[in-house]
């Protein structure tokens, strides 16, 4: 009853008009439901809509039976057989092929008396052997998955029961939804379950779900709100109910609320959700009630397994498959017709039996027993063949060490078996560009505040001298020692986090304190490393912050307005991101303050003064004591002793509490300046001037003794971005030192600590392209909103101010922006806006009724946030560095050499983009660049006919023979929204294949797959998409191969790909070596395979002529089924593992040998016949040779056989030789083998056989053939005759007209001198061929 509600429901969602509701559809679309229905929530459950999930042991233990009847349990089964279910489900699966469809009619059909050809049990042999072989294989993979699943479901965990009034160990399996579970430190979550209760006093609760999505940054979540955190959770108090959506597989997502006794609902997000398979870090207890259980857990609905899609070949090869078919059919009805010809010129022979069966019926049975005899011409074996050949070449792709990374102890991984090949028949490369050509980890290289710029150019020095000496590597190991280092320590200890290494462990001290030394002291987290740690403040920027705290004179108006943007600008840096702040040593989550003394000046005296500039904003200056913060750090972590954070904690709690007292956010702001008094500036700031030497001197005397123990703090982001950011506004005395949902924790070098009231935090989305938090100012009272996003986004809802002077700002900053963008750097602006209470009142009864509301939330926040981010005040700008990852630009033009187009697909500014794409060479400084920028669809279509004529005429002035040689477009997000409308797919289509490569900027996730969809599928090309992120997702799931960077991201992309790498770089190596061998070797084997069933087949069929079309047979029937199926089968296997027709090294060196496969030369429609003509010629030979020479001799039908036989097999085992490339010890020992194992079984069979293929009887046919010279004078002679046209054949042509990849051959054979100047004289003519323009012409 509940799937016809649901797919009711579905049906009536999906001709629904309005598709923008999201995953709900409209009230007017659901079916009608009386009242009583509609209180009935066992009938909500069941509606497909939404589940209810009250407490097993709670008051609701009645409801609990009616709702948890359609609930599954925990327990989990990925194996798809049971020992009962296994043989007649893998046989109902198994011949779902059409193949194994086709061999099961024919062994019927041999059941039919009339057309049986041969013995029964016979007939069956090919069938059974190639179902056995794949009965066996999925049996073996079927039975490591249950021994997984059996030791995931016999985990133990703490369930509390009713009855014991306690918790008790239960395993996993045993867990049901409803069950209220307790978990300590680094356990495993063991099912998708609410947070009820965390030991931690702020009800936070920190997991790590890199076994969800491989993200290795923590993860907060928060307890549910409105529910008491004692010390202490009292399960049968606990009597809410939770009503939440169905299950589903969006891991971010999850709606609900839950109502509380008193009728009172509270929304559940995914910040209250605990995921299955997460670990629990830094928290000592928390207590969560299970909603999705089992198979109906998020982690287990995006377990999909390996991916499988059909290859380029195999369709090529199904249509051959065809051909085959339409070939026997053609010979049967040959034999048919001749066999009636045949019975109607016979009158009452006196070797046939009367009968009574009419010629015509009788050539029709014959019809049906040819296609019996005839049936190895479809190839049974070849797709095990194609199987096994394929996991053999994944096993070589995954155990090359060229392509393993030792940083993060991780190789390719092959993720979709079965289209190998494709990787070397690419022809268009779609590739991200953060994180998948650069390497994602950011450094703060400079930035623009109140429309000044500052270079940071030390930052910059010292940056490029670190790398200078070469620091760079330990920079990774580093980063994956401090992500990875510490998981398994036991929860018992005083930290159950993981630890984090200090470069000071791994390099040696100087003695001289310089920028490298400092390089080396800072410690990284996730996204981290020494770079992004290290910034050195800019001068310009640190003395106008120094000026607030000067004695010697106040600011004036125009200065104090700019210094109260640069505050702001840093105050935003810290607050406004979701990182998370731990020290190596203490839980992420719990900080203990220490008594603090205001440096400066006391929080009244900085309130006062800023109340005389009339200037409500955030004081603070910069840190001039920066030596200091390794001392504060060993105060706020503390070892050997318990360490808590209370924002709101009681007076005798040493810390600052800023929520009091409280300016009111009407105060004036327009009244004059007035100086500071000689009492402020000389009494209050020159008495802490004196405390701040002293403190000096006290901590130099004791950083001696105690340096060793002194901490850093160590930051978790969810982005790179945001780790540099924080890491720069430390530099400037801005640290962030605590986080929780309600408070922030920031120490600020004017103030001390400082507690600021985090209200809200609105989520970075990809719609929006920003995130925002909202404070209560810690000194004004005022409800503040900080955001920081895009450039162009941000530009956009900024608010230019009457007086000019944020119009000037604005102005300013976009052009340090473009600045940045040219220089290669990564933007982000930084906005505020200033909340009336009544606005905020007003905007935060709609938020919270968006929070709340489980119809469509993900809509009503979404545009809760934007009706919020109006009218900001442009605070600045900053520019981040992202290095380009080793090797790219080697990669990138090895893969354009090889024909292979790249298209850049990313979401940055055009400037910025292009500086990449030069740095990348995927632009070179001889190109022509083709911008378009178009703000409407007319203007669009019209600047691509301008640029389509434009390349025309440059290509008259330049190489008409290739023009694409010298072209680049770039386009924008706006003007590709236009280009690929249904008018103008086809002229925006025209224009890149005008070009050598495509830019794409400022582009969506979705823009990027309908890119990707739109040239796969009208130019009919092979595409491959590349990325590390989840935007990528689309872009790799839409192209025929997928690849995902395992990188900073998290593994979204690798766990929607078909192949994951580590580097960009593998890139090539994978695609230009691996890829080429792949389609080289299966290409040759398919060929092979197709070549030897048609040629033994043929011989058969040639017989018949002699025979009266009888369907009879020159061999007995065990030889004719083991022939193919296991004497040649087994060569093929290995020459599609093993062969080489070029080495690595070869291919690395001339990237243009990939054309080979990207053209299909190895597998065309002309060599699929010209193979079945060489078949046709070789049975030809093989089988008439003997005829003529047996011709006239009284011998029997078998005698007749056997030299057909033996000259055939020796015909298809040396036909193989010569197609080899490679020739090895294996593959000359599985040629003998399979030539003694043919000879070894006739005449055993021979010998021993006298009744096993009756009615006929090969007794002693073999041993008196073979005794004869002249047996083995016809074998000679047949081989060398059937090969011999082969052999000239490709003597001729590999000496007259030699391909690429035999030049590549006879190069390889040369000495190490002749062979560099023939590897430099085929560059240089290629090049010739191609010859580049050489003037520089840009088209804006």
């Amino acid at each position: 009853m509940e799937r016809l509600y649901w797919v009711r429901h579905r049906c009536l969602q999906l001709i629904s008009t309005d598709r923008r509701r999201g995953w709900y559809s409209s009230p007017s679309s659901l079916p009608p439901k009386s009242s009583l229905d509609a209180q009935d929530p066992l009938f909500q459950r069941h509606s497909g809509k939404r589940r209810v999930v009250v407490s097993r042991c709670g008051p609701h233990q009645a409801e609990y039976h009616s709702f948890s009847k359609g609930f599954q349990d925990n327990s989990i089964r990925t194996t798809k057989y049971t020992l009962i279910s296994f043989i007649p489900m893998n046989l109902f699966q198994q011949f779902h092929r059409a193949a194994n469809l086709y061999f099961l009619f024919l062994v019927l059909l041999n059941w039919v008396p009339v057309v049986e050809a041969f013995q029964k049990e016979i007939t069956m042999i090919p069938l059974a052997v190639v179902i056995t072989v794949i009965a066996f294989k999925d049996a073996m993979e079927d039975y490591r998955r249950y021994r997984y699943d059996k030791k995931i479901n016999n985990t133990l965990t703490h369930v509390y029961s009713g009855k014991q009034k306690r918790y008790v160990e239960r395993r996993w399996a045993d867990v049901c939804v409803g069950d209220l579970i307790r978990l300590c430190c680094n356990e495993i979550i063991p099912a998708d379950m609410v947070l009820l209760h965390s030991s931690d006093p702020n009800g936070v609760c920190h997991i790590e779900t890199a076994n969800l999505d491989g993200e290795t940054n923590l993860k907060q979540r928060q307890v549910v709100r409105d529910l008491p955190q004692g010390s202490e959770f009292v399960p049968e108090n606990y009597s809410s109910r939770i009503e939440c959506e169905n299950p589903n597989n969006d891991l971010r997502r999850f709606r609900g609320f839950m109502e509380h006794p008193g009728k009172v609902r509270v929304g559940l997000h995914s910040e209250n959700l605990l995921l299955r398979s997460c670990t629990v870090r830094n928290t000592e207890t928390v207590i969560g009630i299970v909603v999705y259980a089992g198979h109906e857990t998020k982690a287990m609905q995006n377990n999909s397994g390996p991916r499988y899609k059909r290859s380029k070949l195999e369709c090529r090869l199904n249509m051959d498959v065809l051909w085959c078919v339409v070939l026997l059919l053609l010979m049967c009805l040959v034999a048919a017709v001749g066999h009636g010809f045949w019975l109607s010129e016979l009158h009452n022979p006196i070797f046939m039996i009367p009968d009574d069966t009419h010629p015509a019926l009788a050539a029709f049975y014959m019809f049906w027993t040819m296609i019996i005899v005839l049936q190895v011409l479809i190839p049974i074996s070849l797709y095990v063949s194609i199987e096994i050949v394929k996991l053999g070449q994944v096993y070589f792709i995954q155990n090359d060490l060229d392509l393993y990374n030792p940083v993060l102890d991780t190789g390719v991984q092959c993720r979709a078996l079965n289209i190998t090949e494709d990787l070397g028949q690419i022809q268009y490369l779609f590739s991200d560009k953060t994180g998948t050509l650069t390497e994602n980890r950011m450094l703060f290289r400079r930035c623009t505040v109140a429309g000044t710029e500052y270079p940071h150019h030390e930052n910059g020095i010292s940056l490029e001298r670190y790398e200078e000496q070469g620091c760079g590597d330990a920079d990774h190991s580093l980063t994956l020692r401090s992500r990875t280092s510490g998981k398994s320590l036991s929860c018992k200890s005083l930290s159950c986090n993981r630890s984090s290494v200090s470069l000071n462990t791994l390099t040696a001290e100087s003695d001289t304190h310089s920028v490298h030394d400092t390089l080396r002291r800072h410690t990284p987290g996730a996204f981290s490393s020494t770079m992004e740690c290290a910034v050195v403040p800019d001068p310009q920027l640190q003395a106008k912050l120094n000026t607030l705290s000067s004695p010697m004179r106040s600011p004036f108006r125009q200065e104090a307005a700019e210094i109260s943007h640069i505050l702001d600008f840093f105050l935003a840096l810290t607050v406004c991101n979701t990182v998370v702040v731990s020290s190596p040593t203490q839980p992420r989550h719990v900080v203990q303050m220490p008594m603090v003394r205001t440096p400066l000046r006391s929080l009244e005296e900085m309130k006062a003064m800023f109340q005389k500039l009339s200037l409500p904003r955030f004081p603070s200056s910069p840190n001039r004591n920066t030596d200091a913060l390794p001392s504060l750090t060993k105060k706020l972590f503390t070892r050997g002793r318990p360490a808590s954070y209370f924002p709101n904690s009681s007076p005798q709690t040493p810390i600052k509490t800023l929520q009091s007292p409280t300016i009111p956010s009407g105060t004036p702001s327009d009244t004059p300046p007035a100086p500071v008094t000689p009492a402020l500036s000389s009494g209050a700031w020159g008495e802490d001037r004196d405390d701040i030497q002293k403190a000096k001197d006290n901590s130099a005397e004791s950083e001696s003794d105690d340096e060793d123990e002194a901490e850093e703090l160590l930051y978790e982001a969810e982005s790179p971005d945001e780790a540099a950011l924080v890491q720069a506004a430390k530099a400037y005395g801005y640290t962030l030192l605590g986080r929780s949902p309600e408070q922030v924790l920031v120490a600020v070098p004017g103030t001390g600590p400082l507690s600021i009231a985090l209200l809200h935090v609105l989520p970075f989305h990809s719609a929006r392209k920003r995130m925002s938090v909202v404070v209560r100012h810690p000194l004004t009272g005022e409800v503040v909103v900080y955001t920081k996003g895009a450039d162009n986004v941000i530009m956009e809802l900024a608010e230019a101010a009457e007086d000019g002077f944020s119009r000037e700002i604005m102005e300013r900053t976009q052009r340090h922006l473009d600045q940045y963008a040219r220089e290669g750097l990564r933007t982000l602006c930084v906005a505020k806006k200033v909340l009336e209470e009544q606005e905020y009142k007003a905007w935060l009864k709609r938020h919270e009724y968006a929070e709340t509301s489980i119809e469509n939330r993900e809509e009503l926040l979404l545009e809760s946030a934007e009706r919020l981010e109006t009218n900001l005040t442009l605070l600045g700008a900053s520019g981040i560095v992202d290095r380009l990852q080793e090797e790219v630009p080697e990669t990138i033009e090895a893969l354009q050499e090889a024909g292979i187009k790249v298209w850049v697909l990313t979401g940055d500014k055009q400037e910025t983009a292009i500086n990449i794409a030069f740095a990348c060479k995927l632009i070179r400084p001889t190109d022509h660049i083709l911008m378009a920028n178009c703000d409407s669809k007319e203007t669009c279509e019209a600047r691509l006919q301008e640029l389509q004529h434009e390349i025309r005429q440059v290509t008259k002035e330049g190489t008409p023979e290739d023009d694409s040689s010298d072209s680049v477009l770039v386009i924008d997000g706006r003007t590709l929204d236009y280009a690929l409308q249904k008018e103008l797919q086809g002229s925006f289509l025209d224009l890149t294949c005008c070009c050598r490569s495509v830019i794409c900027c400022r582009s969506t996730p979705l823009q990027k797959s309908q890119v990707v969809q739109l040239v796969r599928d009208k130019l009919k090309v092979m595409t491959l998409a590349i990325g590390d992120g989840a935007n990528d997702v689309s872009m790799i799931q839409m192209a025929d191969v997928g690849i995902g960077i395992s990188g900073q991201e998290g593994m979204q992309a690798v766990m929607s790909s078909d192949f994951a790498i580590s580097r960009f770089k593998f890139l090539r190596k994978l695609i230009l070596v691996h890829g080429h061998w792949c389609y080289a070797r299966l290409a040759n084997m398919i060929l092979y395979f197709f070549y030897k069933n048609v040629m033994y087949v043929n011989l058969l069929f040639w017989y018949q002529f002699f025979c009266g079309f009888s369907g009879n047979t020159m061999t007995n029937s065990w030889v004719l089924i083991f022939f193919n199926l296991l004497f040649t089968s087994v060569p093929p296997i290995i020459y599609g593992v093993l062969d080489k027709d070029v080495s690595g090294e070869m291919l690395l060196e001339v990237p243009d040998l990939y054309k080979y496969g990207q053209n299909s030369e190895a597998y065309l429609p002309s060599t699929f016949w010209l193979n079945i003509l060489d078949a046709f010629y070789q049975s030809l030979v093989c089988f008439f040779i003997p005829y003529f020479a047996y011709a006239g001799s009284d011998i029997g039908v078998f005698f007749f056989g056997s030299p057909i036989n033996g000259s055939a097999l020796l015909i298809i085992l040396l036909h193989q030789l010569i197609e080899s490339r490679t020739v090895t010890w294996i593959h000359a020992a599985l040629l003998l083998f399979s030539a003694l194992f043919y000879y070894a079984f006739v005449l055993l069979l021979s010998i021993m056989c006298v009744t096993c293929n009756s009615p006929t009887n090969p007794y002693g046919i073999e041993t008196k053939v073979m005794s004869e010279p002249l047996y083995y004078l016809i074998c000679g002679f047949t081989t060398v005759l059937a090969l011999l046209p082969r052999i000239l054949v490709r003597a001729f042509c590999n000496t007259i007209c030699p391909s690429d990849l035999v030049r590549a051959q006879k190069m390889e054979r040369l000495s190490a001198q002749d062979y560099s100047m023939s590897l430099r004289q085929w560059k240089e003519n290629k090049a010739k061929d191609c010859p580049p323009d050489t003037s520089l012409r840009t088209s804006v």
